[in-house]
């Protein structure tokens, strides 16, 4: 009898051990899923979206790890703080809470002419319809006095970007002057200096690459990183801070829009003005077909699509001048004329000139000491094309074309590099590779 007990009370004991056993196991497969599920939602939470930047630059963004992952340059306080500026909304969505349907958006990208924006400011302000659009204001560097011309404009929506890359925000690195960049002709093997100098052997300089620099970054960024513009497939219009824009320059440009599907269907944009600065139209009873010319020009997203494949071409072609690198490589690059149609009176002017291009002593320049003397006839008020007008077209126009070697200022590797990592930042970190190819 004593052993039946003893037999039962062993039994007791494992059944109460093995129980014990699978109770703690339970415990450890539980915290095991719990640890397991922690990660995975940790990965989840800290991998990019697919689409980089491109997915929401209005969300929390860890701008210096796209910036690592790009291998664009180290960031700065004041670089930092100029990007998390470029997701703010609007301004005046209060006075202006809806933008028409077919409404163009206006991109104004300026430097430090504080004088030339205040003329552009005041002659937008009388322009028909510019209510009804959303102006974006591409600041290259950060300059009070500019910003505080811009921060008083009340007749539109009005939305401020600013170059975090800017060479004037970097004041002793890349691509600002670094301590060690060799400078004018320098020998870099004697010198024991960084940097590559153009084909004139010229090595760099901040000030001059930054006009390149700061029109690249900003098409890639208004058609592709703004959430305000990345969905707009429509024309986009172009101007800088010493374009007078006349009263009627919306609304002809809307009308250039609406027939350049059938008067000119190979015409790659629209534009405001002649391509020769020096002209304000022939004054026929025609439309115009020409060159692409760099006032006021406009295109839509299917036309940024063949620029930006291009990107390789612009990137590395020896000339600090943006326009001068479109026509004489990148629209030559497309294998057929790259037409722009307009009216034939100009509905915008170029005014600079005190302008790092222009120089001194233009004698049709027409601003001085910030009075600015652009006469505007009554035909300037209202639009003044007509939609049974036909097109006559400039073949072989004068001016830069493919085989034309460059002015130079572009040779240096880290500019070119840089340039090449603009055309990624909106894009899948994967598939932007073929831009590097």
């Amino acid at each position: 009898m004593s052993s039946v007990v003893c037999s039962m009370a062993n039994y007791k004991k494992l059944r109460l051990r093995d129980a014990a056993f699978k109770r703690f196991l339970s415990v450890v497969l539980v915290t095991l899923l719990g640890v397991s599920l922690l990660i995975v939602s940790l990965r989840t939470n800290t991998t990019p979206a697919s689409n980089g930047l491109d997915e929401d630059l209005s969300g929390s963004v860890d701008s210096q790890s796209f910036s690592e992952k790009l291998n664009l340059p180290k960031q700065n306080e004041f670089s930092i703080q100029l990007e998390k500026r470029n997701r703010l909304p609007p301004r005046n969505r209060d006075l202006y809470p809806k933008l028409a349907k077919d409404h163009i958006t206006i991109v104004l990208y300026v430097h430090n002419r504080p004088q030339y924006l205040q003329v552009v400011v005041k002659s937008l302000s009388k322009v028909v319809g510019i209510s009804e659009t959303l102006l974006i204001v591409s600041h290259d560097g950060y300059f009070e006095e500019m910003n505080k011309v811009v921060e008083g404009i009340k007749f539109c929506q009005a939305k401020q970007i600013f170059a975090p890359y800017s060479p004037h925000v970097f004041t002793d690195s890349f691509p600002g002057v670094s301590s060690n960049d060799c400078k004018e002709k320098d020998d870099a093997g004697k010198k024991h200096c960084s940097g590559n100098p153009d084909q004139y052997g010229n090595h760099r300089s901040p000030r001059i690459v930054s006009l390149k620099h700061h029109w690249w970054w900003m098409m890639n960024t208004v058609w592709d990183g703004l959430k305000e513009t990345r969905g707009h497939d429509g024309h986009i219009l172009f101007i800088e801070e010493d374009h007078f824009i006349y009263p009627n320059a919306y609304r002809n440009l809307q009308l250039l829009v609406s027939l350049k599907p059938n008067k000119c269907p190979d015409c790659y944009a629209a534009n405001l003005a002649p391509c020769d600065v020096n002209s304000r139209g022939e004054g026929w009873d025609s439309l115009v077909a020409e060159r692409m010319g760099n006032v006021g020009y406009a295109f839509n997203r299917t036309i940024w699509r063949k620029i930006h494949r291009k990107a390789r071409e612009f990137c590395f072609f020896d000339d600090y001048n943006w326009d001068i690198t479109m026509w004489a490589t990148v629209y030559p690059s497309f294998g057929s004329p790259v037409y722009t149609l307009r009216g034939p009176r100009t509905s915008a002017v170029h005014f600079g000139k005190c302008g790092l291009h222009q120089g001194q002593g233009q004698s049709n320049a027409c601003i001085d000491n910030g009075l600015v003397n652009i006469q505007v006839d009554d035909s300037d008020k209202v639009p003044n094309i007509r939609t049974e007008w036909d097109v006559r077209v400039y073949h072989n126009q004068p001016g830069y074309k493919a085989g034309f070697k460059g002015w130079g200022g572009w040779g240096d590797d880290r500019d070119r590099q840089l340039c090449l990592n603009f055309a990624q930042m909106y894009h899948s970190f994967n598939t932007s590779s073929a831009v590097m190819s």
